[in-house]
């Protein structure tokens, strides 16, 4: 349909696009139409401020709305744009890993306060490692530590290492399919330990939005034991494969803390704490051995 120029001023344009995403349930409608307004239009934040009223090409708008309805379809953002930022860095993002997420950063907080040697040729294994975020973050942050990615899936250990080498750290990546650690020499051990496991119950699923339920890897998301099943696994392999002083780093539910606590306390694991996200949200299980 062909718009007015009225309706293709970017305030009305935007305004119109939010209340279609606020209608369909979908949180946060304006940072989404903002992001999605920067990739079809070009235009930065600070130009919807100065110039709120400028006439957006039919071109430009159509494109617009191809990726509104995209959304509208509850498709995620980052898998509309392809990437998403973490850590400061940008990140390739496909259905084949989870979406990088600002909580996660915690464990890369967590890990800068634990090791402040920056210089240190800290040898880091990422088990799950997905998009590769936490590992090319903590590897971003020491330039002499080299780092191994573990993935089931290859589909996922792919999109790390296209990030790894977009972000110019591939030579300092080892990428391995395994099932946790089963495909590791066994006396191979590590300084630092960054795990993102499997820890949304199954009976958790009906609750998760579509965005992540339908369109995010089930086997990163999901573990039995409502949700503890992988860390009990966790609780086997860790002891093995760290150094004695290494750190281990493991992401958690906000509801998990005590429960991951406790198994690791029947391990050879020593100052466990339970660190939160920028919300106030338990996240970050941290221990040494």
């Amino acid at each position: 349909m062909t718009m007015t120029e009225d309706t293709q001023r970017l305030r009305s344009l935007r305004q119109r696009a939010i209340a279609r995403l606020a209608e369909a349930g979908i949180k946060e409608a304006a940072r989404d139409v903002d992001v999605l307004l920067e990739e079809s239009l070009g235009l930065s934040a600070l130009d919807f401020l100065l110039e709120p009223d400028q006439v957006v090409s039919q071109p430009c708008a159509e494109e617009f709305g191809r990726l509104l309805d995209r959304r509208l379809q509850r498709e995620p953002v980052s898998q509309i744009l392809g990437q998403r930022d973490f850590w400061s860095l940008r990140f390739k993002v496909t259905r084949d890993c989870l979406t990088p997420r600002p909580d996660s950063e915690t464990l890369i907080e967590a890990a800068l306060e634990a090791l402040p040697d920056k210089t240190a040729p800290l040898d880091v294994i990422d088990f799950g490692t997905g998009s590769g975020c936490l590992l090319l973050s903590l590897l971003s942050e020491f330039p002499n530590a080299r780092g191994t990615a573990v993935d089931l899936s290859q589909q996922a250990l792919t999109i790390a290492r296209e990030n790894a080498q977009n972000l110019e750290y591939v030579e300092r990546c080892h990428f391995l399919q395994s099932d946790w650690d089963a495909a590791l020499p066994t006396d191979r051990r590590f300084d630092v330990v960054l795990c993102n496991p499997p820890y949304i119950g199954l009976h958790e699923a009906a609750d998760l939005e579509s965005d992540v339920r339908e369109y995010e890897p089930h086997m990163a998301l999901f573990a039995e034991e409502e949700g503890l099943r992988e860390y009990r696994r966790l609780t086997e392999i860790i002891p093995r494969r760290i150094k004695p002083g290494g750190q281990v780093f493991l992401e958690i539910g906000h509801l998990q803390g005590a429960a991951v606590s406790e198994l690791f306390a029947q391990t050879s694991a020593q100052n466990i704490r339970v660190l939160p996200d920028l919300a106030g949200r338990d996240r970050c299980v941290t221990f040494h051995f």
